[in-house]
C-alpha cells in the first residue's frame, strides 16, 4: 500500500525530479505539491486527508521551511507527522534548528542525479516500512 506524501517544494523541477524517481521506481506512492508553507498548511487544513509523510524544501517564498515546521510541531493534530527536510543548504545552524524544531530527518540534495536517486529510494524505502500514526 502506498504512501501519502506531501512535498513542500517551490522549485518544479524539483518537484518533477522527485515525482520522476517514484514513478520510475514503481512506487504506489500519492504526492501532494505544495510551493510553499502557506500552501501546505492549506492543503493540511482538511485533516480528514493527512499525508503519511512530508518532504520539506528549506528555501521557499512566503513562508520557509523552518517557519513551516514551527507552525506544523505547534498544532495538536499535525505534530507527530514525520518531516523530512530535502534542501540545498547545508548550514549547520539550518540542520541544528530543524532538528530542534522536530525534523525526522535531514537530506542535503546531492548535485549529481544518481545520487539524488539513491537518497529518494532509501528514503522511501525506510519510510515504507515505518509504523506512521494514521488520523
Amino acid at each position: 500500500m502506498g504512501l501519502n506524501i506531501l512535498l513542500i517544494e517551490d522549485d518544479e523541477i524539483e518537484r518533477l525530479k522527485f515525482a520522476r524517481v517514484l514513478q520510475k521506481n514503481n512506487y504506489p506512492h500519492n504526492i501532494i505539491e505544495a510551493i510553499n508553507g502557506e500552501e501546505a498548511l492549506d492543503v493540511l487544513a482538511q485533516k480528514e486527508k493527512l499525508p503519511d509523510l512530508i518532504f520539506l524544501d528549506l528555501n521557499m517564498p512566503k513562508m520557509n521551511g523552518l517557519e513551516f515546521l514551527k507552525e506544523l510541531k505547534a498544532d495538536a493534530t499535525l505534530q507527530y507527522l514525520p518531516v523530512v527536510i530535502l534542501s540545498t543548504s547545508n548550514n549547520h545552524q539550518d540542520l541544528k534548528e530543524a532538528y530542534r524544531i522536530g525534523a525526522s530527518g535531514y537530506i542535503v540534495k546531492p548535485l549529481k542525479y544518481e545520487d539524488y536517486v539513491h537518497k529518494i529510494k532509501c528514503l522511501i524505502e525506510y519510510w515504507t516500512v515505518n509504523e506512521l500514526v494514521k488520523g
